[in-house]
């Protein structure tokens, strides 16, 4: 996990649609389509930039007040002293990411939340649970980061299944996913897939299908710490 990167700075081009320094002019050429791909990344790119310190401000309230009042932030967190782990707010790091992650976890530096990609509390909530389920599992099955797809399927599976990302409720409204059968698992599998592919060692997106549907009937049920699936 990288912490601190040096910022890109976007460039004004009139060819993107993009204006450094010109907030309305930007809003109205993004509202009538006279944005490119590339301007509208930029934009991003500048309101990150300029929102990093307010962004970071909040992620950190948000972890704080998770990790003393949130039942799931609370027991995932006891479950990983008891594996002699310890996650806490000088581990657990609010940082300005340029992907379109929302966390991640190293198992040298812990966990790393992406302030500027995270809406509100329950998503800081959900994020933060699945880190953790990532640091349960390196410390409890003692998980082959590097090169064993197998395991960083399993992980993947584990982490969408037990953090609550893929409730139907977020599935809804965030993601605009109607389907009332099936719906969790798909969540699941389709997650899984889009963090095993976007590993170095995954040649392609069939390969982390492959992998995925390889692991599923060992890794989908196996909901350790907790007795069952939690939200």
């Amino acid at each position: 996990m990288s912490d601190d990167q040096a910022s890109p700075t976007p460039d004004s081009n009139k060819n993107t649609g993009f204006e450094l320094g010109e907030k309305w002019g930007n809003i109205y050429r993004y509202a009538l389509g006279r944005m490119t791909d590339e301007g509208r990344r930029q934009w991003s790119n500048a309101r990150d930039d300029q929102n990093e310190e307010p962004d970071c401000a909040k992620c950190e309230k948000h972890r704080d007040y998770l990790l003393q009042y949130s039942p799931i932030i609370r027991f995932m967190r006891q479950n990983i002293n008891k594996l002699g782990g310890d996650l806490h707010n000088e581990n657990i790091r609010c940082r300005r990411c340029y992907t379109q992650q929302s966390g991640g976890f190293d198992k040298d530096y812990g966990i790393m939340l992406c302030a500027n990609n995270l809406q509100n509390q329950g998503h800081v909530e959900d994020t933060l649970a699945h880190e953790m389920v990532h640091a349960y599992d390196h410390l409890r099955f003692q998980v082959q980061w590097e090169g064993n797809l197998r395991h960083a399927a399993c992980t993947e599976i584990r982490a969408s299944t037990l953090s609550g990302e893929c409730r139907w409720l977020r599935e809804f409204w965030k993601r605009g996913q109607w389907k009332f059968t099936e719906q969790f698992q798909e969540c699941i599998r389709r997650r899984a897939t889009l963090s095993v592919a976007n590993r170095p060692e995954c040649k392609n997106d069939v390969e982390a299908a492959k992998v995925v549907n390889e692991v599923w009937d060992s890794c989908f049920p196996d909901t350790r710490p907790f007795d069952e699936v939690y939200r």
